[in-house]
């Protein structure tokens, strides 16, 4: 807080003086405006607390975004009706306004659950089929369908891949918000991962989590398993 003078000009005193006024003025600066030392914008100093930041442009951004989107031009934000999963022939079908435009994290949850469901519905649906056909060792008494896991090996069987799958999905199978959602790595090095292919999977989960309500569906309503429904 020392008054330098003409006096003090060239001493070593002085230059720190002015050194330390130079960097306070830049973070006050920073504080006023919301930008850096750089002069960008959205990057507030941690110094001094984070400070009111004002900037003429960050403050008329929403105004902007809304007058562009009623002119139909692109604002930069998030648009779920251009993600993976938007095709024909429904295209971008949310009927009840789940996804929110510029909510990408809202959006990344449902996607994630949407992808896991329909995994998870496609295994489901195949092995209602299977399971009429195959019995592992053990497990011959075991009623085919849904009724197996009230019957005992079964229902250890479901309990023991309930805590094997809760397992993998808190410590291996974790999203990672760096990649898109159900992204964990190609394991088997197939090199698939493409456009066509994810809308494959989604396609074909959308369908099995419909296949695999029905299956369970029809056969509390018959008692029937999956195969014995198409009268074999």
């Amino acid at each position: 807080n020392k008054r330098m003078g003409i006096a003090d000009r060239g001493t070593p005193e002085y230059e720190e003086w002015q050194e330390e006024r130079r960097k306070q003025k830049e973070v006050n600066w920073a504080i006023e405006t919301g930008r850096n030392e750089n002069g960008v914008f959205g990057e507030r100093p941690t110094k001094r607390g984070d400070g009111d930041a004002y900037d003429p442009l960050a403050a008329t951004e929403a105004y902007w975004k809304a007058d562009a989107g009623k002119m139909g031009i692109d604002a930069g934000e998030f648009d779920p009706s251009l993600q993976i999963g938007a095709m024909a022939p429904l295209g971008y079908f949310d009927p009840l306004g789940f996804c929110k435009r510029g909510n990408e994290e809202g959006f990344r949850n449902l996607r994630a659950a949407e992808i896991k469901h329909g995994r998870v519905a496609m295994m489901a649906a195949i092995g209602a089929v299977v399971q009429h056909y195959v019995k592992f060792p053990g497990f011959e008494k075991v009623p085919a369908g849904a009724d197996a896991v009230n019957v005992a090996p079964g229902s250890y069987g479901m309990i023991a891949l309930f805590a094997v799958s809760g397992a993998m999905e808190l410590s291996v199978w974790t999203e990672n918000p760096a990649l898109a959602p159900g992204n964990f790595g190609d394991p088997v090095g197939l090199n698939q991962y493409t456009k066509d292919m994810r809308e494959r999977e989604i396609n074909n989960g959308r369908f099995a989590m419909f296949a695999a309500i029905g299956i369970i569906a029809a056969e509390i309503l018959t008692g029937k398993d999956a195969v014995q429904q198409l009268g074999f």
